[in-house]
């Protein structure tokens, strides 16, 4: 697998639920084999800061892949839609642009409101959310290295002829 870092980018509103990815995220990433000092943590204000900030960490070259996460609630005014369209919509634009994978766990539920069982609801489905960006973070990573496995035999057979 690539040995670069993994960047983590963390959206901070409703921080103590996003907290449970990104815990969950460095537990099951472990499994894989990659440490958590292989992480870089990096948090902004709310969803929509979190392409732009993705857009120029590609950009450095030192990370394999990218995690996003963050959620995006309905507050009671109606524009939580046309903000998480707009961020996984720039999330996709971001790695395509730069061909850095960038893996999303920023999440738009339905219906959101703070009760007490309804925030633990959250609270578990952010640490299964977690564990499944880790799963699919590993996934992309061994994807990659074949592709780029594939390139380099492609390339030394282009020297030779």
């Amino acid at each position: 697998m690539n040995d670069r870092q993994i960047a983590f980018v963390q959206a901070c509103w409703h921080r103590e639920i996003v907290d449970q990815a990104r815990d969950s995220f460095v537990h099951e990433i472990e499994k894989y084999g990659i440490p958590r000092g292989r992480i870089d943590f990096y948090e902004v204000p709310g969803g929509l800061e979190i392409p732009l900030l993705a857009k120029r960490l590609a950009g450095t070259g030192r990370y394999a892949i990218i995690v996003a996460a963050g959620l995006i609630v309905d507050g009671g005014i109606y524009r939580h839609e046309f903000v998480a369209g707009a961020v996984i919509d720039a999330i996709m634009t971001v790695q395509l642009d730069c061909g850095v994978p960038i893996i999303s766990a920023v999440l738009t539920p339905k219906h959101f409101d703070h009760g007490e069982e309804r925030r633990k609801f959250f609270f578990e489905h952010f640490k299964i959310k977690g564990a499944e960006a880790a799963q699919a973070c590993a996934r992309t990573l061994e994807n990659m290295a074949a592709i780029d496995a594939l390139n380099s035999g492609a390339q030394s057979t282009t020297d030779r002829a």
